[in-house]
């Protein structure tokens, strides 16, 4: 038990301490008007109570990942702990600081806009590629996800698989509608309410553990890797654990709210706080994986039969008792569902400013969103499993473009780059890795020849980053106007 508040403090002090650190090195601007009181639309650009917003960023960016990754890594041990801890801190709440920041000095902008103006043309068009492709396979793993559980609590005496489908035809119903309606009607009104329940829900988990009287860490503390089928803690952990330490996916949510503060100040707890506070939850579900369930094998053989959804299911009516259980499984749905709707309305801004068209009118968000869903219905119909497995590791890799871009931000602005660099070249060799090894690519190298190719690109765009960096121009009161690229 210990250990568990320990690291669940050791996360929030990082937010009071290298939260602070990373905010006066961006150097917040309260004089300079941030893009929802210059150019409020009504649709897009809405401001909103800042406390407001940390609860809808919570909820946009808490989708499956600090549920789901958690779950499968805690099957290696206490060293998901660490990860979660170190990586939320140092990576995950960096990332989400510079992609939601950078949108705000960028008048908003998605966040390929952002990597274009710090790292050139084509790293712009790249991620306009690559941030759609994660987009809908995330809104598309956000709608089979929830669409099962769904199914299995409430199935309106069908077969499951027609439960399943008519339970992913309302939620993309319900997804449409959010993502062409004002920002400000659905998601400003529900989230709030949702990011509450989640962590009461995530709490209520916690205090039963207590309450019953389980062991925390029955077999101890150490950072061996104890997963039951033998699968390398490098780098598969760190593809695993995705949105619960550091998400790519977070850098194309942080926008819908860099469109809503009031002012820079709010930088720090919008962004910042709420990957702390996502890493908390990616904390609370790891350790009951590993508190609940008494050995690895024991909570593989419960993966091997339902998968993650399955822990959920029984973990939570176990702690919390039928009704306390179906509320936290609620919950739990929320979730992924509050986060493929802004996954959704985050492709549609990116193609809108891609294409230039403007979105205050209907018929114009119309004319993205209708073909957007009809390629997320098609991708539908593709192996749950595959689809999560391709999001992990796009998760990451675009999580890895956004720390370079950030980097090189600071860099051009006179500032230590140092704070994004290092997570930066972490990150790139983690993905690096995983290419080259992971089975579902075509290389699936030996672990020794990947290892070690995984470093070598790392290394490489080090090199390429400080040479870059010693021959780039630094202003240190150079405006945030983009210009042109």
């Amino acid at each position: 038990m210990f250990y568990f508040f320990l690291a669940c403090a050791m996360l929030i002090a990082g937010y009071f301490v290298y939260g602070k650190i990373v905010e006066a090195n961006f150097g917040v601007d309260n004089c300079r008007a941030t893009p929802a009181c210059r150019m409020e639309d009504g649709v897009d650009f809405v401001k909103m109570d800042p406390k407001k917003i940390y609860l809808i960023q919570l909820l946009n960016i808490a989708g499956l990942g600090p549920i789901f990754g958690p779950i499968l890594g805690a099957l290696y041990g206490p060293a998901a702990l660490v990860w979660i801890v170190l990586g939320s801190i140092f990576a995950g709440a960096v990332h989400d600081y510079f992609s939601g920041m950078l949108s705000v000095r960028y008048d908003g902008k998605s966040i390929p806009d952002a990597v274009g103006y710090n790292l050139g043309k084509f790293a712009k068009q790249f991620m306009n590629v690559f941030s759609i492709v994660l987009l809908l396979l995330v809104g598309v793993v956000f709608v089979l996800g929830p669409a099962k559980l769904l199914a299995n609590k409430i199935g309106f005496d069908l077969d499951n698989a027609t439960a399943v489908m008519l339970w992913t035809g309302i939620i993309f119903a319900y997804y449409f509608l959010a993502t062409i309606l004002p920002v400000d009607k659905i998601i400003g009104r529900l989230y709030p309410l949702f990011a509450l329940a989640l962590l009461i829900m995530a709490g209520g988990l916690s205090v039963m553990l207590i309450v019953d009287g389980y062991t925390f860490f029955p077999n101890g503390v150490g950072l061996a890797n104890v997963h039951p089928t033998g699968l390398p803690l490098w780098p598969l952990m760190f593809i695993t654990i995705a949105c619960g330490a550091i998400s790519g996916f977070h850098a194309t949510q942080s926008p819908l709210m860099a469109r809503c503060i009031p002012d820079e100040k709010c930088g720090r707890p919008v962004f910042y706080g709420a990957m702390i506070g996502e890493g908390i939850i990616a904390l609370v579900w790891a350790t009951l994986g590993m508190t609940f369930y008494q050995t690895p094998e024991a909570l593989q053989a419960v993966l091997a039969q339902g998968g993650p959804a399955a822990v959920v299911d029984q973990v939570a009516t176990t702690l919390m008792g039928p009704i306390g259980g179906f509320l936290a499984i609620i919950g739990v749905i929320i979730l992924p569902i509050s986060s493929g709707d802004t996954a959704f309305r985050s492709a549609r801004l990116i193609i809108a400013d891609f294409t230039n068209i403007a979105q205050r009118d209907v018929v114009k968000r119309l004319m993205i969103a209708v073909p957007l869903f009809a390629v997320g219905f098609l991708i539908t119909k593709t192996e749950f499993g595959v689809i999560w497995r391709y999001f992990g590791f796009s998760n990451q890799t675009l999580a890895t473009i956004v720390l370079w871009a950030a980097a090189m931000y600071l860099v051009r602005h006179g500032k230590v780059h140092w704070i994004a660099t290092v997570p930066a070249v972490f990150m790139t060799a983690v993905c690096a890795t995983y290419l080259c090894v992971a089975p579902e690519f075509p290389l699936h190298l030996s672990e020794s020849v990947g290892y070690g190719i995984g470093i070598a690109v790392a290394a490489a765009c080090f090199v390429w980053f400080m040479f870059k960096a010693r021959n780039t121009p630094v202003v240190v009161d150079a405006p945030d106007s983009p210009g042109t690229i």
